[in-house]
């Protein structure tokens, strides 16, 4: 069945591969846009204009559109810079509740929303279910702060009295326009040799593509199950095994072996936890309750795509 579909985020990486999939399974699509200009060039049924952060304006704009489906992607990460992730934050406690209350007021349905898989606590096996506590007690402050919004996220969306919730917690995302892209900043970073492995390099990454990811906002939009979704490919993979692999896919030398104490130092608290204690996501709950599996299944075929 087609639906009035809103899609806050909808010229994000995923939002833009997400747009066209929704509109050729036959939904009316309406973008809600901070900048109407950066909606150019995406085939839309509609409009709307709002800082996702004001709650008046989110308001208005979700009536004018009367969606049956909130689609939430909003992130504002390009740079990876202090502000673009205490912004994100925002946007995922700030502007989660706001754009509950305008769906709920505007009569619609449901709500699905971008969460992360890489958001769980490093306690347990290498790769972990939905069920896995979340990292909000990081030694980080930064990813403390990401880990308790996306906490907050899921916890607003699954708990709205008048919309059914769905929570797509996403793999480490590649392709085009992600950090991992060969113009992206890791990308960049590996092609140059300037991503050391550090000694033991256990960290587990799931990967993504974003099409992936598109797909199964598509199946989750179109879906009558509810909760939390790990979507991540079939193929988690410890640091010592996709950092060399990738640097070899990218023609890029071997990457430098540092002691595992020195990884944060060189490379950042982030980094450094992703290379050597960070858990992989299971995708068995996606496949079985939103009937979605990656057609991308393994990173290792695309992740050093142009």
């Amino acid at each position: 069945m087609t639906a009035r579909v809103l899609v806050a985020g909808a010229t994000g990486v995923i939002g833009r591969a997400l747009v066209p999939l929704l509109r050729a399974r036959g939904h009316h699509v309406t973008a809600l846009v901070r900048e109407p200009s950066r909606a150019a060039g995406l085939a839309l049924d509609g409009v709307v204009v709002a800082d996702a952060l004001q709650a008046g304006a989110v308001r208005a704009a979700v009536l004018s559109a009367r969606p049956e489906v909130v689609v939430h992607q909003l992130t504002a990460l390009r740079g990876s810079t202090a502000e673009g992730f205490e912004r994100t934050a925002r946007l995922r406690t700030e502007g989660t509740a706001q754009l509950i209350a305008a769906a709920e007021a505007a009569g619609a349905e449901r709500m699905v929303a971008q969460s992360i898989a890489f958001a769980t606590a490093p306690r347990g096996g290498p790769v972990l279910t939905e069920d896995a506590p979340l990292y909000v007690d990081a030694p980080d402050p930064g990813w403390a702060l990401t880990t308790r919004a996306i906490a907050e996220l899921e916890h607003r969306v699954l708990g709205a009295a008048h919309l059914s919730g769905t929570v797509l917690r996403y793999g480490t995302l590649y392709g085009p326009g992600t950090l991992y892209h060969r113009a992206g900043a890791i990308g960049g970073a590996v092609a140059r040799g300037r991503l050391p492995l550090p000694e033991p390099a256990v960290g587990v990454t799931s990967f993504l593509h974003i099409e992936d990811a598109a797909r199964a906002a598509v199946c989750a939009v179109e879906a009558d199950t509810d909760g939390v979704f790990n979507v991540a490919d079939d193929d988690p993979a410890e640091a010592a095994v996709w950092l060399p692999e990738y640097a070899r896919l990218l023609g890029a030398p071997p990457p430098r072996t540092v002691p595992s104490q020195l990884a944060e130092r060189l490379l950042g608290w982030l980094t450094g936890y992703q290379l050597t204690a960070m858990r992989g996501a299971a995708n068995d709950r996606a496949r079985r309750a939103l009937n979605w599996k990656p057609a991308v299944p393994s990173w290792r075929t695309r992740l050093a795509d142009d």
